[in-house]
C-alpha cells in the first residue's frame, strides 16, 4: 500500500509504506523504484531515513530484486514503529561523511598494532561500525577486553 513518492525539502523524497517483517525481528522498508530514481545516486545510496520525526542513517540494499532499508530494533524504538505498521517515510541522500567513533580501549589496541590499525582504517563505514558495536555491546569488562583482542587479531590476519 504505497502512495506515489513526493519530493520533500532539500531533495528528500516522501512516501507511505508498511514496515515489513521477516522472521521474529528482522524489519525493513521496501523503497519504491521511483524513489530510488528521484534520489538519483545509484542503486545503493547512503540515506537519512525519517519516520515519525526521528531520523537515522542507513544505506539502501538490494534484496530479492527489491530496494530495502533496514529498521533495527534501536531504530524501531526510536521511531516508535513495529513490523506491520503503516508509516510515512522521508528519505534523503546522506552526503555527510560517515565516521565511526572508536572507543578508547579499542583505539589504544589498534595503535599498538599498526598493521591492524591500517586495515581497520581502510574498512568501509559499516564494517568499522560492526567492530565497534560488538565491542560496545559487551556486558562485562572481561567480554569487552576479549572482543577488543579478537578484533585486533582478526584485523591482523586480513
Amino acid at each position: 500500500m504505497k502512495e506515489a513518492a513526493k519530493s520533500g525539502p532539500g531533495g528528500s523524497v516522501k512516501f507511505h509504506t508498511k514496515i515489513l517483517q521477516a522472521g521474529k525481528t528482522a524489519t525493513g522498508i521496501q523503497i519504491p523504484d521511483e524513489v530510488i530514481e528521484k534520489l538519483g545516486a545509484g542503486k545503493k545510496p547512503p540515506v537519512r531515513v525519517t519516520i515519525n520525526g526521528q531520523s537515522y542513517r542507513s544505506t539502501v540494499a538490494v534484496m530479492g530484486g527489491r530496494f530495502m532499508v533496514g529498521v533495527s530494533a534501536e531504530n524501531r524504538a526510536k521511531t516508535g514503529v513495529a513490523g506491520g505498521d503503516e508509516v510515512d517515510v522521508e528519505l534523503a541522500l546522506d552526503t555527510e561523511p560517515r565516521e565511526v567513533t572508536v572507543p578508547a580501549d579499542f583505539a589504544k589496541a589498534l595503535k599498538a598494532n599498526p598493521d591492524a590499525k591500517a586495515k581497520f582504517d581502510a574498512l568501509s563505514y559499516s564494517k568499522k561500525q560492526a567492530f565497534v558495536v560488538s565491542i560496545e555491546g559487551a556486558k562485562t569488562q572481561e567480554t569487552r577486553e576479549r572482543r577488543v583482542q579478537k578484533a585486533v587479531t582478526e584485523l591482523s590476519e586480513k
